[in-house]
């Protein structure tokens, strides 16, 4: 039976779409593969690792009937990309075996039954449906996601927290040095609906987003939240745990305030970065009346210095950051100008940016 035939190009992104979860090494070796389900000219293809699972429909031609079978997802996808672009590919069944053919080349592959791959159980508490462009989400993600904790013991800081309510969706992740927050509006109303992404969801979610406008629909329930974008539904665990009261952490009422270029900031703290100790990362920031310095120094008694002119009156501050807290925050913002707001020498930092009104970066002042 021919269960597809169509151009490289298509089959390879339709399988590149679901394969980012698959792991190469994995317990259970049938989740190396991908789930084939043909029923006529479109075809399922579905791949899982117990906690989340991808899904995308496509017409890839092929026989009429129904067919189903499963086969290593990274095999498949390096054949693909080894093959021209514009070649028509073709995939035969033939006993347990699969035949991929383009050209004049030709690969069998061995399949595992369908009927062993372990589906993920769909909720059936889910809540009420929203949706925001893929642009949007992906955006939010893009501005908090280098915040979230990696392997922290505290589980519930491995992810993003999602709130939706009313029509608000906000994002929020710390690892307890800093936490940043980003808002959209949302088209409806909708009940307040509070999750916790884990960390893989999100960053896969990261890969797949696209930078247009058409909607990713979410929907969350106790256990589980559902996404359905560009052909793709994703299914997801959420983390379990309560996640830290985040508004207790966002300083208010900063007596003292600096905007000034994200860019040159930016430029000034990576080279300052250069000579941190690799442990600490430590580095100064001087805030006076007109004149913004930075310093790093380290082990080897090397030191940096940066300064930069800024519209300021206020008193001097003296305060050490991680260099990395700062750096990533405003690598990852995509805006003009950033607005530091300090109280002290020993209280945390917000970062905002006038024109990015759900914005929100709090980062922890650090002894050097």
């Amino acid at each position: 039976m021919i269960v597809l035939k169509a151009a490289q190009e298509k089959l390879l992104s339709a399988l590149q779409a679901v394969a980012g979860i698959v792991e190469r090494r994995h317990t259970l070796p049938i989740l190396a593969n991908v789930l084939m389900r043909k029923n006529g000219p479109v075809i399922e293809l579905t791949t899982s690792d117990l906690e989340i699972q991808v899904r995308i429909s496509a017409e890839l031609g092929g026989d009429a009937g129904a067919f189903s079978t499963t086969v290593g997802a990274r095999k498949m996808i390096d054949i693909l990309r080894s093959l021209p672009s514009d070649q028509v590919v073709s995939l035969s069944a033939a006993q347990s075996k699969l035949t991929l053919q383009g050209g004049k080349s030709r690969f069998t592959l061995q399949t595992l039954p369908a009927e062993d791959f372990p589906l993920v159980n769909e909720a059936v508490d889910f809540g009420p449906s929203f949706s925001v462009p893929q642009k949007t989400l992906r955006t939010l993600i893009d501005q908090v996601h280098f915040a979230m904790a990696v392997h922290d013991i505290r589980y519930y800081l491995n992810g993003i927290l999602f709130i939706a309510e009313g029509k608000t969706l906000t994002l929020v992740a710390t690892d307890g040095h800093r936490l940043a927050l980003a808002q959209a509006t949302l088209d409806n109303e909708v009940p307040k609906q509070e999750v916790i992404l884990p960390r893989k969801t999100v960053l896969e979610l990261q890969r797949l987003l696209k930078d247009e406008d058409t909607p990713i629909e979410m929907k969350f329930a106790n256990n589980q939240a559902k996404f359905a974008f560009s052909g793709l539904e994703f299914v997801t665990k959420l983390v379990e745990g309560k996640f830290p009261d985040y508004n207790r952490v966002i300083p208010k009422n900063h007596k003292h305030s600096v905007t000034l270029g994200r860019v040159p900031l930016l430029a000034s703290l990576q080279r300052a970065a250069i000579l941190t100790s690799e442990k600490f990362k430590g580095v100064r920031l001087n805030v006076e009346p007109g004149l913004l310095s930075i310093a790093s120094s380290n082990a080897e008694q090397e030191e940096a210095k940066e300064e930069i002119e800024i519209d300021y009156n206020g008193d001097a501050i003296d305060i050490g950051f991680n260099v990395t807290y700062l750096i990533d925050a405003l690598a990852n913002a995509s805006v003009e100008m950033v607005k530091v707001e300090l109280q002290d020498g020993n209280a945390s930092a917000l970062i905002t940016a006038p024109d990015m009104p759900g914005f929100k970066y709090v980062v922890m002042p650090m002894r050097i």
